[in-house]
């Protein structure tokens, strides 16, 4: 194994999270942040960031602040709500759909399926070779297996939220 360059965003980003995880900001703390920082980022740098100018661009860290507000606040509580009706009255008729995926990059592919399967409800059980689709297994598929309502339902406001942030 041959390690890389010392990219400064992941750098950055790793002592940021390890400094928010530990939740203490002590000299003795950034020194072994920067010194876990430094060694992560030596070693799999190359692989997490390609472009260290996108990490810190203040519009993408505006949209994903925006997309976690709305999810964490509004999304999931709405289908929660939704999953725990579903749970009381016995009403669902799950199934697998396949759902046509726009977003091109592949942290983008990654954060629409993430947020697919974290959402309750739908879970993400494949993502075919090409990228261009997932494959979803969902609650309540209904009678209609319309392509653009499913895909309305199920990830455009996820796709949107992954373009302003990763392309």
């Amino acid at each position: 194994m041959s390690l890389g360059r010392v990219s400064p965003a992941t750098f950055f980003l790793v002592l940021l999270i390890y400094l928010l995880y530990t939740g203490s900001f002590t000299p003795f703390d950034v020194v072994t942040g920067c010194a876990v920082a430094a060694i992560v980022s030596l070693i799999v740098g190359r692989w997490l960031v390609r472009n260290d100018l996108k990490v810190v661009q203040v519009r993408r860290w505006a949209a994903f602040l925006s997309y976690s507000l709305r999810y964490f606040l509004v999304d999931e509580v709405r289908t929660h709500v939704d999953v725990a009706k579903r749970v009381f009255t016995l009403r669902s008729r799950p199934g697998i759909v396949r759902v046509p995926l726009d977003v091109r990059s592949e942290y983008g592919r990654v954060f629409v399926a993430n947020s697919i399967t974290n959402t309750p409800g739908t879970v993400v059980v494949d993502i075919s070779d090409d990228g261009r689709w997932l494959y979803v297994h969902w609650i309540d598929v209904g009678d209609d297996l319309d392509e653009e309502r499913i895909r309305k339902e199920v990830l455009s406001h996820f796709e949107e939220h992954a373009r302003r942030i990763f392309d």
